[in-house]
This record gives C-alpha cells, sequence and structure tokens, in this order.
C-alpha cells in the first residue's frame, strides 16, 4: 500500500499575504506564533505522514485553501528488516572472592574485581555495610530539643494593676452644638 507524506518548506501560494497565511496556519494547526515561525524557516519539515491518497489530497487541499504550497511525496516502501543477533551465551557467573580484613577497628570488606573494569574499583574504600534485621529502625533517635540559655533576671512583674507608662488617650472632644439645625416637613 502507498503512503505519503506531507512536508511543508515556507512556500506561499501566489498572491498571499504571509501574515494572513501565518494567521491561517495558526488556527488550523492551532498552535501559537513562535511554532508557526518555526514553519517557515526555510526548511523542509513534515508535517504529517503515512497517509493513505485520500488523506494526503485532503491536507494538501486545505492546506491551499490556506495559502500554504505544500509537498506531496511519497514514503519509501522499502523497511529493512534487520535480523538481530543472537544473545551471548549466558555463562555460569564466577565466584567472587571475598576477604574480609582482619583489623576489628572500622569493619571494611574488600573485594576482588571480577573483570577488568571493575579493577578500576580495587583501591576504592568503602565500609562494609550490614543488612538492619526485621523491624528495626535506621534512623538515630532525634535529640530533644533544648531551651536557650536566657538570662532574664534584669526582668521583674509589675503589681496587678499598675500603670506601665502606657500613654493616656486623649479626651474626648465635646459634642458639636447642633441646637441651630431644623427638620423641615
Amino acid at each position: 500500500m502507498v503512503r505519503y507524506e506531507i512536508a511543508f518548506a515556507g512556500q506561499l501560494v501566489p498572491g498571499a499575504q504571509l501574515e494572513s497565511v501565518k494567521a491561517n496556519l495558526a488556527k488550523l494547526f492551532q498552535a501559537d506564533a513562535p511554532r508557526i515561525a518555526l514553519l517557515f524557516s526555510g526548511r523542509r519539515i513534515v508535517i504529517k505522514n503515512n497517509l493513505d491518497a485520500a488523506g494526503a489530497e485532503k491536507y494538501r487541499s486545505t492546506l491551499l485553501r490556506a495559502g500554504a504550497l505544500v509537498e506531496v511525496r511519497v514514503m519509501a516502501e522499502d523497511i529493512e528488516e534487520i535480523e538481530l543477533a543472537p544473545p551471548p551465551a549466558v555463562a555460569e557467573p564466577e565466584a567472587v572472592s571475598v576477604v574480609t580484613s582482619p583489623a576489628p577497628a572500622g569493619k571494611r570488606l574488600q573485594v576482588l574485581p571480577r573483570d577488568e573494569y571493575m579493577a578500576a574499583f580495587a583501591d576504592v574504600d568503602a565500609p562494609d555495610f550490614a543488612i538492619a534485621p526485621l523491624g528495626e529502625d535506621l534512623q538515630d533517635g532525634k535529640p530533644e530539643p533544648q531551651a536557650p540559655p536566657l538570662d532574664l533576671s534584669q526582668f521583674s512583674l509589675a503589681p496587678a494593676g499598675s500603670d506601665m507608662g502606657e500613654i493616656k488617650a486623649a479626651p474626648a472632644a465635646p459634642p458639636p452644638d447642633i441646637s441651630h439645625l431644623k427638620l423641615q416637613e
């Protein structure tokens, strides 16, 4: 079955205005201005591929009405079948020699490398981590928070009801004289 691809290289229908074509394509593809600007970069951009003849003609005519000249090209039918090489035979894993250091302080584990790649890590000094028993808490306990040392000896409490030096409110102003005002009926 023949499949087609639709490509655009920034060419316009003769007589079409660039700004109106950009607006039409933005509306058609529901894309923002930077994406539409990429379409008009001059490079050939495949807009849609793997179309049948009817679908390719529909895309071409729609884009032609929008003012863009597109290229409809037959996609290559030749799909090269690649035969994968069989997986390598799985050899039995070699036993890894483990030698523990006799020093009890700072318990360390020394592992002999299994190949050339791992030989690069032979001189790495790593601690010998053990597996914790089931249900063991792996985090250290949090220390109790300590109150900061404060010297409050310079402060004292005032007796109840005493004046603490607060600014007194100003006395209320006398009410305005409204005796000259009358209500009209």
